[in-house]
């Protein structure tokens, strides 16, 4: 059985097409990125949760904020790094607060 990188990482379609063309990162790779970051938060689960009336965390609702801007700030970049995936440009999210 194989098993394949369906989302994210080097190993997705965006990236594979860059490489061949020789381009460097654009403002929808950092999206992607930045979606991915989200969903692996488990954001979208709290969200489907808030609408039957169990409160999102606040740590969560200001993680989501800090991907948002920290995606803004990375594509007002000119170059944009070819690192842009590293955690060094993402903020990281305190596990402990949504348990």
């Amino acid at each position: 059985m194989k098993f394949r990188v369906i989302e994210g990482g080097l190993n997705s379609t965006a990236a594979r097409d860059r490489q061949a063309n020789d381009r460097g990162p654009e403002h929808e790779d950092i999206r992607h990125e930045a979606a991915r970051r989200l969903s692996a938060s488990g954001y979208h689960r709290f969200r489907i949760m808030e609408a039957a009336g169990v409160p999102m965390p606040p740590a969560l609702q200001y993680f989501a904020m800090q991907i948002d801007f920290a995606a803004d700030a990375i594509c007002q970049l000119d170059p944009i790094p070819a690192d842009f995936r590293s955690d060094l440009y993402w903020p990281k999210l305190d596990e402990t607060a949504t348990a």
